[in-house]
């Protein structure tokens, strides 16, 4: 099938009209399409932009819902908001066959009640009991996004296989994908999870008008760090994928060299004690804050803003340091290539190697003006590409043209961006 053949045309503008606003000129009311989002986890990154996703949807044509397990602060605001909400509480992350059969028949209960016209699943686990359930109820769009995925290089060959081949089960009855940068799409693509020709790219947008533009002075005295010292920090979850214990020697190789410099971990997980402790053994000092619903605010406080992670789909925080122009140093991962060009937009290091990614953020600290640059590079381009109208705007595009609706020829668009286009294979900015 061809981008052609999946999507019709742009229905042409209708005519100024030819009476006043009245009785004559009354617009009949039909019913709103329904779309029922489903996510693993209702929370961090991907939870975040499926909240952006239903916040910013057309509500003159569209009635969202969203549906996921229990736990985090995103339900009440998307209750608030006039979402639809369904907690699914023995929806897990990990593979639990019990479990499993039970959420999949609750959704399948929940989708033959409503009858929604699309489906659009997010993460891995509910991505594939998601799309299975709406397939058995015949639900006329499918599609899924991929944030990232659920397999890496750090896992064993035999749970790899699994999870590839559970993807691969539900590409037939999945009739788009949204990737959120060029490398996922390709890497979709090249294990056989999605078409060529099913898989858009769609950038993962970040609340904008929440994060500082600049440095924010304030969050340091908050930390109780001096002004004249340099901060190296990250914000994430204190989990395998972020990879805390890499970050905490990353901070001991540099403390050789800028023995002034601080370092801060914003978020929680369950590695926290095992980062503490591999700190206490190094000698380095790393403040841990636990979670903070102002990480934004405290990321922009730091010198350089570092992720140390195995694997990342795009990297919310990353984008996010990005739009408020700090410099960054990354592990050159999945999507986290498609924004961060080295000596343009950041610094990348392998990963699993705390020493390279010392050697680039100690360049950057000697090297205040190149940093400085390429914070300023890093902000226009993430406040382009990661803006949530645009965003918004192309998943709309591709849900009309699915249900062979009208396309609304004012796309949003942002300065650089492709906002003013449809999605179209591995297009990105």
């Amino acid at each position: 099938m061809t981008d052609s053949q999946l999507f019709a045309p742009e229905w042409p503008a209708a005519p100024a009209p030819g009476v006043e606003p009245g009785p004559a000129a009354l617009r009949p009311q039909f019913a709103k399409i329904k779309i029922l989002h489903i996510i693993t986890r209702f929370k961090d990154g991907s939870g975040g932009n499926t909240l952006m996703t239903l916040l910013g949807a057309d509500r003159a044509r569209y009635d969202p819902w969203v549906a996921g397990s229990r736990g985090g602060p995103l339900w009440e605001r998307a209750a608030n908001s006039g979402v639809r909400t369904v907690q699914l509480g023995r929806l897990r992350e990990n593979i639990a066959p019990l479990d499993d059969v039970v959420v999949l028949f609750q959704l399948i209960r929940l989708i033959r009640r409503e009858r929604f016209t699309v489906v659009h699943t997010h993460s891995s686990k509910a991505g594939f009991l998601g799309r299975l359930a709406a397939w058995l109820c015949r639900t006329p769009v499918i599609v899924h996004t991929i944030h990232g995925f659920a397999w890496h290089d750090f896992m064993s060959h035999r749970r790899r296989s699994i999870y590839i081949a559970l993807e691969r089960l539900a590409r037939p009855i999945t009739d788009a994908f949204f990737a959120v940068s060029p490398q996922v799409a390709r890497e979709a693509v090249g294990v056989g999870m999605a078409r060529s020709t099913s898989v858009f790219v769609v950038p993962s947008a970040v609340a904008l008008d929440e994060i500082p533009d600049g440095s924010d002075p304030l969050m340091r005295a908050a930390l109780d760090i001096p002004a004249d010292v340099p901060v190296v920090g990250t914000v994430g979850r204190l989990d395998f994928q972020k990879a805390p214990v890499d970050f905490i020697r990353m901070a001991a190789s540099i403390r050789t060299s800028h023995p002034e410099a601080r370092f801060v971990w914003v978020g929680e997980g369950k590695l926290l004690e095992e980062a503490q402790a591999e700190a206490r053994r190094l000698g380095v000092e790393v403040i841990f804050t636990g979670f903070r619903d102002d990480a934004a605010r405290i990321a922009s406080s730091f010198d350089v803003f570092v992720i140390s992670s195995l694997y990342e789909g795009l990297g919310r925080a990353l984008s996010e340091a990005m739009a408020s122009g700090r410099p960054v140093v990354a592990t050159a991962v999945n999507g986290v290539v498609d924004i961060v060009e080295p000596g343009a937009t950041g610094l990348l290091a392998p990963p699993a190697d705390p020493e390279a990614l010392a050697s680039k953020v100690v360049w950057l600290l000697d090297n205040p003006d190149a940093a400085r640059q390429m914070g300023e590079a890093g902000r226009e381009r993430a406040r382009s590409l990661f803006d949530p109208d645009v965003m918004c705007g192309l998943i709309e595009q591709a849900y009309a043209r699915l249900l062979g609706l009208t396309v609304r020829a004012e796309a949003p668009s942002t300065a650089g961006s492709a906002g003013a286009r449809s999605p179209s294979p591995f297009e990105f900015g």
